[in-house]
């Protein structure tokens, strides 16, 4: 995508924000993906925040859920030399984009504010490159969620579900209720997030590991793996035949409004139920991923801020960095996406339900050592092989001929794409 010193000659980039006091107020060009109901609110917040103190927001949104539309304009305007001030960049890219020299360090704002005490070091270290902070993250998604309309499963009279075989069961009992079993959109990150769903379900978190984040060859064509291929494969006998191509939130009105009873969604979907005026426990239910209750499969957003050719606007880059990661910011934002502040030791006294249970077993899971990061969000492995493997799981989950045993060797050779 880039050779190193052309990037960092083409990039021109935009004042951003100046701090409430500073000498000039900028105008920032904000690059993100947050264009569905609940997400829109969310960056709403933070364009809030900034004309508080005085700047100019300037949107340069993309659709698509999983980002890679984005990427794709950000590599094109970077090169080009015409980068927005701040993109949404996340995982391994940060450190990819990093490496070309063209993010800037922002140790100062993250010691005055005493990153390194406030955000766990799994996330930590992923915001840093050799060390070096060049991002700051804006909060922690868990991706293994079940949500569930509750009256598609009084109608079934069907259960939740713990487990994947209790999962099936009340997959049945929603078709024969003439009620879609499971909302799902036929897109390649979507495919993916099922898929992992099923692997940290089934497999547990030392396979997870080993299969998804390591990319052990063994591991991805072992026994278990094939059993995960195999049950990941028996949803989509429950899902609906206009799913190919379906947004996600568009998915997450189906659970709304009753017409699927469940999906396999990170807990941005609860945003869009919050957006439709639902309440967590009575109008929706939030849930692990069967099997997964003591597993914390992570999707966590970010900012990486790119060099600046004017100094003087470099003020104001750090003034947005500090924005993001005040306490303010942080519970005002992750009210509105349905994510959780990336920050410990925030009151949680004004979210809901499942986030109170998403921050809990947060923490729990930094204690005990089973966060993971999720694949399917670009949180665990570089964007090639990851890119790869979700061709891989889509071209399996729609093909009536592939086997388990031939997609685990496709997905093999898929984890060495460079």
């Amino acid at each position: 995508m880039m050779k190193l010193k052309q990037l960092a000659k083409a990039t021109a980039l935009v004042a951003v924000l100046a701090g409430a006091g500073a000498a000039h107020a900028g105008e920032v060009e904000v690059l993100h993906w947050w264009t569905s109901g609940g997400e829109a609110k969310a960056a709403s917040a933070l364009k809030a925040q900034l004309q508080k103190q005085g700047h100019t927001w300037k949107d340069f949104a993309v659709a698509g859920g999983g980002g890679d539309s984005a990427m794709t304009v950000l590599k094109s305007r970077v090169v080009s030399g015409n980068a927005p001030a701040a993109a949404q960049i996340k995982g391994p890219s940060l450190q990819e984009w990093a490496a070309e020299g063209v993010l800037t360090n922002i140790d100062s704002v993250a010691a005055a504010g005493k990153w390194d005490e406030v955000i766990p070091p799994v996330v930590a270290n992923i915001m840093k490159y050799k060390g070096h902070y060049i991002a700051a993250p804006v909060n922690v998604h868990r991706v293994n969620w079940l949500w569930i309309n509750p009256e598609a499963l009084k109608k079934a009279n069907a259960k939740v579900p713990t487990t994947w075989d209790e999962f099936f069961t009340t997959a049945e009992a929603l078709k024969k209720a003439g009620i879609i079993p499971v909302a799902h959109g036929g897109q390649n990150w979507q495919d993916f997030t099922t898929f992992e769903a099923v692997a940290i379900g089934l497999g547990g978190v030392d396979f997870y590991k080993k299969a998804l984040v390591q990319l052990d060859a063994a591991t991805l064509q072992g026994p278990e793996m094939e059993k995960v291929l195999t049950t990941f494969k028996r949803i989509k006998d429950y899902t609906d035949k206009n799913a190919p191509g379906r947004d996600w939130n568009l998915a997450t009105a189906m659970v709304i409004k009753g017409e699927a009873g469940m999906q396999l969604m990170g807990d941005w979907a609860k945003g869009e139920f919050m957006a439709a005026g639902k309440t967590p426990g009575k109008d929706f239910l939030c849930t692990a991923a069967p099997g997964s209750a003591k597993a914390y499969t992570f999707n966590i957003d970010s900012f990486a801020m790119f060099k600046l050719k004017n100094t003087a606007n470099e003020k104001a880059q750090q003034d947005l960095a500090t924005a993001i990661m005040s306490p303010e910011f942080q519970e005002l934002f992750n009210l509105n996406k349905g994510s959780i502040p990336v920050r410990t030791g925030m009151k949680m006294d004004k979210f809901d339900d499942c986030a109170k249970q998403s921050a809990a077993d947060f923490a729990a899971d930094a204690k005990a050592g089973t966060l993971v990061p999720s694949i399917a969000h670009g949180m665990a492995v570089p964007a090639a092989a990851e890119g790869a493997m979700k061709d891989v799981v889509s071209q399996f989950w729609n093909s009536d001929k592939m086997t388990a045993k031939e997609a685990q060797s496709r997905l093999v050779a898929a984890a060495k794409t460079k």
